[in-house]
């Protein structure tokens, strides 16, 4: 693991070390693309999610809850399962 930390570390130093062997004019020009480059990209989101906000449908569908549990079964299938359970003597001791 601090062999890796080290292997970073020296990466980073190197990269810095180009950094600022750049001229200063072309580090601001570096910089300036970087920044334009992000605010494009923001640009780009905004207008995306503003996009997609107008287009959605705004209506509210207001409708009943339905149980799940009753839209399938039978009244006969409804009934108390605990004595279906007692009457099976599952739970019973021996």
């Amino acid at each position: 693991m601090k062999k890796l930390r080290a292997t970073i570390d020296r990466y980073f130093d190197q990269l810095d070390n180009r950094w600022r062997a750049l001229p200063l004019r072309k580090q601001h020009q570096y910089t300036l693309c970087f920044f334009v480059g992000y605010l494009l990209l923001t640009v780009v989101v905004i207008g995306q999610v503003i996009y997609d906000t107008g287009a959605s449908e705004n209506d509210l569908h207001i409708e009943h809850i339905e149980n799940p549990v009753l839209k399938n079964k039978t009244p006969a299938s409804l009934q108390d399962s605990l004595s279906t359970i007692l009457k099976n003597k599952t739970y019973e001791r021996k």
